[in-house]
């Protein structure tokens, strides 16, 4: 272990106090295209991104993460460097990927970008790793399909021994092995926190438990409560693992979205979300997004949260308990592609009424660490 390391093991940030309790934060894709699917000038809209993290900082939400996708829907292929950006420009809020798409990724350059993010951050980087939704980064970066499970796993292997070595030993089939080279330069934080974002494989909860990693569940339809029994799953595994209770965190990555009322909100969300499910059904065979499918998801049991800021509240509060508790709650409210003014409004009212809201639902500091 480095001296900086050593150094820093203890008391990194503030904002590092508040990861034991419940976090509310925002999850971004960087969408492309507006609502009616028009493309909007990508220089402005990463500065406004920019400008959303660092709102989100000043109403106080507790994580804001930027996703990584290689298609010409999303401006997020480079997610550290927006996030980067937002370090120059925020205080508390953590900052996290997600998700970095670590199959078509090389572990050694992951951690050197985020070990930087941390060190620029000082100390409120973060990583959630998983497979991605798409599969465009394998051709793009000379990867096999075939490789996608073996890929993660070796790589995720490698990610947590970069993370616990400074100069790391190590043999693997999909790259050259390393012999003790040193991964520089090291992160703040000891540990780096790295969550791992799954779908709805059971492999993959039971892999997070045995590996004692924390969880991030992307929750993007049908209902809440139907996760339970994979979310038991990694909860088990970690036990017989080893790994304390304390250790094993869910988070849940959500579609939401809050406005005033729960009309302007559902009417605000739906369009952006038609299209863009549509268009993404069209390469899968589903088909096509009804104004009918989007209320019912809407309803107690779905997984869209959105509404008025106490509708919100009160699924939020449903949705923990169906799932046993969880440590973290993401809104991904830009799949909507929704104009930038609206996105301000939302993340306001997700600070100054959600979250007050729920930390006096749940009682004491159990939303947010001050």
């Amino acid at each position: 272990m480095s001296n900086q390391t050593k150094q820093h093991k203890f008391g990194v940030s503030e904002a590092k106090e508040a990861e034991d309790s419940m976090q509310v934060g925002i999850d971004s894709f960087a969408a492309a295209f507006d609502e009616a699917g028009l493309a909007i000038d990508p220089s402005e809209r990463l500065r406004n991104l920019v400008e959303q993290i660092e709102r989100a900082d000043k109403v106080g939400l507790d994580v804001f993460g930027v996703g990584e996708h290689h298609r010409r829907e999303f401006l997020d292929s480079a997610p550290t460097v927006i996030l980067g950006a937002a370090a120059a420009r925020t205080q508390r809020i953590r900052l996290t990927s997600a998700v970095t798409v670590l199959s078509a990724a090389d572990p050694v350059r992951v951690f050197q970008e985020f070990a930087t993010l941390d060190l620029l951050s000082k100390g409120r980087a973060e990583m959630v790793v998983g497979r991605g939704s798409f599969v465009e980064a394998f051709p793009l970066f000379g990867l096999r399909l075939e490789d996608y499970d073996s890929l993660f796993a070796e790589k995720l292997d490698l990610l947590l021994k970069i993370r616990d070595n400074d100069h790391v030993h190590w043999t693997g089939e999909h790259r050259p092995p390393l012999t003790g080279q040193g991964v520089y330069p090291r992160p703040l934080q000891n540990p780096l926190t790295i969550w791992l974002g799954v779908g709805g494989t059971p492999e993959s909860f039971v892999r997070a438990g045995v590996l004692g990693l924390p969880l991030m569940v992307a929750i993007i339809g049908g209902e809440t409560h139907r996760f339970r029994p994979l979310i038991d799953l990694y909860r088990e595994a970690g036990r017989r693992a080893g790994h304390s209770p304390d250790k094993l965190k869910v988070g849940i990555h959500s579609l939401g979205y809050v406005a005033e009322t729960t009309r302007e909100a559902a009417d605000d969300f739906y369009p952006g979300y038609a299209r863009a499910f549509s268009d993404i059904g069209k390469e899968r065979g589903w088909r096509p997004v009804t104004r009918a499918d989007f209320d019912a998801q809407r309803g107690p049991q779905g997984a869209l949260i959105i509404g008025n800021p106490e509708e919100v509240v009160e699924k939020i509060v449903r949705h923990s308990k169906a799932l046993g508790g969880i440590s973290r709650l993401t809104f991904q409210m830009n799949a909507a592609s929704l104009p930038h003014a609206k996105l301000m409004r939302a993340i306001d009212l997700i600070g100054k009424s959600v979250v007050p809201a729920l930390r006096e639902e749940i009682g004491g500091d159990d939303v947010r660490a001050s």
